[in-house]
């Protein structure tokens, strides 16, 4: 399930097989800094209408992810983070895994600071609702993540699975509302990365992250979130779509709320 020595025909076997890819050192350790040195200088600059909106120490009353809030299409404010959404090397590992041309839908920064709650296990289609096809995440690790500070968490085999209704959440330890348990007979797998390594996983696989239970240290990623050419219709908050070389390309939008009927209620 890992990159470095394999060739793209046996990349794209492992991921269909898995659901997941890990491409290990993908990018450098100066990259990674220069990523980090960018949305932290965003996040000093305070709120950016319709990307980032962090409360005061005040209104956080504790809550440490209200102070650092994921940031939603960085890309369409940040040069940096537009250039690696953008990247090549994401795009040509893409290209295999799709066996088409990728479009680029999305990109999030999380910080998850020590103390920050997970996230329950969930489908990113489910929120995306690309038709026909499904979507893949590029997820980058800018820090270490490992079991103490919440790593991506996958449950191998669910990829090959509809959409499931989910249950509510424990919001003691999860962000967010939403939580798909592990189907019978499956498991979460706990995905231990470094800075630089990249994450590529299926849509349609059930994946999340426990609380960063670290007392200094950050779980800090950039998430992106792409379509094959072929894809016709994804939901309306995700929507200027790009191409690889950055043009705009028109989908359609997709309606009627997907198998559960509740997915325009809140954007992943």
């Amino acid at each position: 399930m890992e990159t470095r020595q394999r060739s793209e025909p046996e990349q794209a076997r492992s991921f269909h097989e898995n659901g997941y890819l890990v491409s290990r050192g993908l990018f450098a350790p100066e990259e990674v800094r220069g990523l980090l040195d960018d949305f932290m200088r965003m996040h000093a600059g305070g709120p950016i209408p319709g990307c980032f909106e962090p409360a005061s120490p005040e209104e956080a009353d504790g809550d440490v992810l209200k102070l650092y809030p994921r940031m939603m299409h960085p890309h369409r404010v940040n040069e940096t983070a537009l250039r690696y959404l953008l990247d090549d090397r994401i795009g040509e590992v893409l290209t295999g895994l799709f066996g088409e041309e990728p479009l680029a839908a999305q990109s999030m920064m999380y910080f998850k600071p020590a103390g920050a709650k997970g996230q329950a296990l969930h489908q990113d289609n489910f929120y995306l609702k690309v038709e026909p096809g499904t979507c893949i995440a590029a997820w980058v690790a800018l820090d270490r993540a490992d079991e103490e500070n919440g790593c991506l968490e996958v449950v191998p085999g669910t990829h090959d699975i509809d959409l499931f209704c989910p249950e509510e959440a424990d919001t003691g330890v999860s962000f967010t509302r939403d939580f798909v348990p592990v189907p019978e007979g499956l498991e979460a797998v706990p995905v231990v990365m470094e800075p630089g390594d990249v994450l590529f996983f299926n849509g349609q696989l059930v994946h999340g992250s426990q609380p960063n239970r670290t007392e200094d240290r950050f779980r800090r990623s950039f998430i992106c979130h792409y379509v094959g050419r072929s894809s016709e219709r994804i939901s309306k908050w995700y929507r200027p779509i790009l191409t690889m070389g950055g043009e705009e390309v028109k989908l359609g939008e997709s309606v009627g709320g997907g198998p559960c009927g509740t997915e325009d209620a809140g954007v992943h």
